[in-house]
């Protein structure tokens, strides 16, 4: 437990939620756990405004805020500050709502009914660079981005980046929603070894993180299910 709070603290985290109660009980539940929590937040404006003046390594965002709303803070904070990660916890579990706050650049997506367990084992994952949704959420997300994409299985164009095989791999396996050490344990690597194979990758492609890492990957149609 002392290990996991070591850890926790490294981690800053803005909450941001227009309910009071739900505002202080989540930054208390963080808090506890060991993480440092930098601000809280009730409005987008001030969120925003807090967020340049902390610059949290995660924020934890409900949609239903005060204007803007929680899709376009999320994308404003995403703009600014590329290495942000943001969690939305929200009491919708509508495809509309997930699929625009993934698109807008979220990291993770959980529903308000989630445990405490769940909420911080979330803000760990996310705050590592993994995408975390709530059970059920990845494949709808996944599919949804799959039959929206125009863009054809196979690349056509001669001067597109050319990923060795591993890191095809490992994008599959990315792109099906596993963690680090998931993948590391799959294909028998180390966890330093994916990073390394992952980093490679966004730096082929020229994509800054994992959310823009997975949405090519499912543009290739690299989520599909092995056959």
């Amino acid at each position: 437990m002392d290990d996991q709070q070591d850890g926790a603290a490294a981690i800053t985290v803005m909450v941001v939620d227009d309910h009071p109660m739900w505002r202080e009980g989540v930054a208390r539940d963080l808090t506890e756990a060991g993480f440092r929590v930098v601000a809280t937040a009730a409005t987008g404006t001030e969120a925003l405004t807090r967020a340049k003046a902390v610059r949290p390594r995660v924020v934890v965002l409900d949609l239903q805020i005060p204007a803007p709303t929680g899709v376009e803070v999320t994308a404003r904070l995403v703009e600014d500050d590329p290495t942000v990660r943001v969690l939305i916890l929200s009491a919708s579990g509508e495809q509309q709502d997930v699929l625009e706050a993934v698109k807008a650049g979220s990291t993770g997506y959980l529903v308000k009914s989630a445990s405490r367990g769940e909420l911080l084992d979330a803000v760990r994952r996310v705050a590592a660079g993994d995408t975390v949704f709530t059970p059920g959420l990845a494949g709808l997300v996944l599919g949804e981005y799959r039959r929206l994409s125009d863009t054809p299985a196979t690349s056509a164009d001669p001067d597109a980046p050319r990923l060795t095989e591993r890191e095809t791999e490992v994008l599959r396996l990315v792109a099906k929603g596993l963690s680090y050490k998931q993948i590391a344990e799959r294909l028998v690597l180390s966890h330093r070894t994916v990073q390394n194979h992952v980093q490679n990758t966004l730096r082929k492609l020229q994509l800054h993180n994992r959310v823009q890492l997975v949405r090519y990957a499912i543009e290739q149609g690299l989520d599909e299910p092995d056959a």
